[in-house]
């Protein structure tokens, strides 16, 4: 029915007929407003885009990281840093935290039960010392504790955000890769969320089950923007997340939680730093090139020791920060050894150690004597039952080892 059909039917009925006036009335000037409205915000939008693309463009080019990240600071000199204590990996994290709050007043330290210590104790005492107001628990709420995090970040402030099992990681996903890691590159490096650091406990712990045992490093590791650390023991664990927490950078900080309290390494009571981006060489060795990080050197370090007594000399790395990775210090050591082997934990297809993989294929290809080697977790989640067929223990680093040195004899 057309409007003016409409209009005639309506009058026959005087009241109906004022109401469709006034309502006609109003959607005409609603639809004049609307029109004003977006005309108005048109020019704004010019104008602001004016102004904005007149402003000085920022030098780097990348916008990726921060202008700051320098993987090549030197390490630590230890003797030199004075008086040690004995701790285990849980102290040593409890320590940087501490250091990190003295230091810097706008340091805030938050998550699930962090305020009465934390699952893994790892905060004890610091809300006693530093006040409610700087260390606090937040709702059960991993994507909030990642969104606050950026928020206060993005002011300014240092946030240091716990998510109470890496398991539960994932509903954070959404804010840590499609905001945190893109915070500074869609801006064109004008403004940064660099002051965040995420710190979960990750890795099996032989009695985690399938929901409290995952090593979610690879899915972080796909994120470019972001920094992913994960330590081998305490006195590692101290430089490494001061330097995180420093850093200018979002960094996720995995921490093995089968070390909190097995792990235990005199470690300096100064403050102090491990560069980021950087692996370390932490036994030398000629015949063969072995690349883990976290809980795994562990094993690794006790699959050396067996290969030791067979007359294989293995170099041992520890790659410390998994993004971005230091590819050189891998690379230099195969071009020395011809033979290569990568363990970790968590499951095989698309592990970090795939990335190795390729990087030291293409970049090495004519200096490896043997196949590359990848001992790693299996295709599956795992129960408690099946927790040690799942681990790549000693046994089967030790077949790898043996295996990549029949290509020499």
């Amino acid at each position: 029915m057309s409007r003016s059909r409409l209009l005639s039917v309506l009058r026959k009925n005087g009241d109906h007929a004022n109401q469709l006036s006034a309502i006609s009335m109003k959607a005409a000037t609603t639809r004049q407003c609307t029109r004003i409205g977006a005309n108005a915000a048109k020019n704004d939008i010019r104008s602001f885009s004016a102004v904005a693309l007149e402003q000085q463009q920022p030098a780097d080019d990348s916008h990726l990281y921060s202008s700051t990240y320098h993987p090549q600071s030197p390490e630590p000199n230890y003797p030199a840093l004075g008086p040690t204590s004995k701790l285990n990996l849980f102290t040593a994290i409890n320590a940087a935290l501490q250091t990190a709050m003295e230091t810097d007043p706008t340091a805030i330290l938050f998550g699930e039960d962090v305020s009465f210590g934390g699952v893994f104790r790892c905060s004890q005492n610091l809300r006693e010392e530093f006040g409610e107001g700087r260390v606090f628990n937040t709702p059960l709420s991993e994507n909030g504790i990642a969104g606050m995090a950026i928020g206060y970040a993005s002011a300014g402030g240092t946030a240091i955000g716990e998510i109470q099992f890496g398991d539960y990681i994932f509903p954070a996903f959404d804010q840590i890769v499609n905001e945190m890691a893109k915070f500074r590159f869609r801006s064109g490096n004008q403004w940064n969320c660099g002051g965040v650091t995420l710190r979960t406990p990750i890795g099996a712990v032989g009695h985690g089950g399938l929901y409290h045992s995952q090593s979610p490093e690879a899915y972080l590791a796909h994120t470019p923007g972001l920094v992913v650390v994960m330590p081998r023991g305490p006195r590692c664990a101290k430089g490494l997340l001061l330097s995180s927490i420093r850093s200018k950078d979002p960094v996720i900080f995995l921490e093995p939680k089968i070390l909190y309290r097995a792990a235990v390494e005199e470690v300096p009571d100064a403050d102090y730093e491990i560069p980021l981006g950087k692996a370390e060489i932490i036994r030398t060795g000629n015949d063969v090139t072995i690349v883990g990080w976290g809980a795994q050197l562990r094993t690794l370090q006790a699959a050396s020791d067996l290969a030791a007594k067979e007359g294989i000399s293995c170099e041992l790395i520890d790659l410390r920060t998994i993004l971005p990775w230091d590819s050189e210090c891998i690379i230099q050591s195969v071009k020395k050894t011809g033979k290569l082997i990568i363990s970790h934990e968590a499951p095989t297809t698309c592990g970090f150690g795939a990335e190795v993989v390729a990087t030291l294929q293409q970049e090495c290809f004519f200096h490896l004597e043997a196949p590359i080697q990848r001992v790693c977790g299996y295709d599956t989640p795992f129960g408690l039952v099946f927790e040690k067929q799942y681990l790549p223990d000693e046994k089967k680093n030790l077949d790898a080892i043996r295996r990549v040195m029949e290509f020499s004899l």
